[in-house]
């Protein structure tokens, strides 16, 4: 435990009076921003993409369950993968026991890649997950969406030094770097209304933290989030942490 410093209890209560302000104007920009981004023009998705399921092949209309509103994760589990990202995996721990609530707030959550179904419906039974989990690789889904990448375009990234966390992260899902990095992780939320599937909201890197609990939950430890300078990435699976 590195030094820090020490002070009296009224000492703490005064500093800590002062990050409360800073901490409510930080909880009242993100009320804004949630009120922009649901503000966002509407766009009509045209193409008739097809996802293989549990239940057959299902487009994305059908994704929708019944409800209004439609969540996908674009999890990082492509053709070559024996195994989902871990960075993916943790996130999906945190949506797993999410996917009940958003259902009585008329909001259906399906996780997506591109691998075959039989891979992913294995691996999410490792997992010990529920959620419903489709395959997009007959589609441009991700393509399109910009969570899939060509070899042309990563090569400038594959032909420099490639960070040992990557080579980390494509050696644990089973395949190579270029394997690895082709795919890309995302989040993107859609509207059903009189017969139309509107894209509403798209994000990808740390705009998907909030489903990152454990960051969240770090930030408020006293060694936060304790990365910088790391070589190798510490997140495991979570049934892997005891065999590290």
């Amino acid at each position: 435990m590195p030094e820090h410093r020490v002070g009296t209890q009224e000492q703490f209560e005064a500093a800590r009076a002062e990050l409360l302000v800073e901490e409510k104007e930080l909880t009242r920009r993100g009320d804004e921003l949630a009120r922009k981004r649901r503000e966002l023009p509407w766009v009509p998705v045209e193409k008739e993409y097809r996802f293989e399921t549990e239940d057959g092949p299902r487009t994305l209309a059908d994704l929708f369950d019944g409800r209004s509103q439609l969540l996908v994760y674009h999890f990082m589990f492509g053709p070559p993968y024996e195994a989902g990202c871990p960075v993916c995996s943790s996130i999906a721990d945190t949506l797993d026991p999410q996917v009940v609530h958003l259902k009585a707030r008329d909001v259906t959550l399906v996780c997506s890649s591109r691998a075959p179904l039989d891979k992913l419906l294995a691996y999410r039974d490792r997992m010990g997950w529920s959620f419903d989990w489709v395959s997009s690789g007959g589609s441009a889904f991700h393509r399109d969406l910009g969570f899939q990448f060509t070899e042309e375009e990563l090569r400038p990234f594959l032909e420099g030094d490639i960070p040992p966390t990557v080579r980390q992260m494509a050696e644990a899902s089973g395949t190579d770097v270029r394997g690895y990095v082709t795919e890309g992780p995302g989040l993107s939320a859609y509207a059903l209304s009189d017969g139309t599937v509107f894209r509403t909201y798209g994000t990808t890197a740390r705009g998907l933290e909030p489903a990152m609990a454990y960051y969240g939950l770090l930030d408020r430890a006293p060694l936060g989030r304790h990365e910088d300078g790391e070589q190798m990435f510490w997140l495991r699976r979570h049934d892997e942490y005891e065999k590290g």
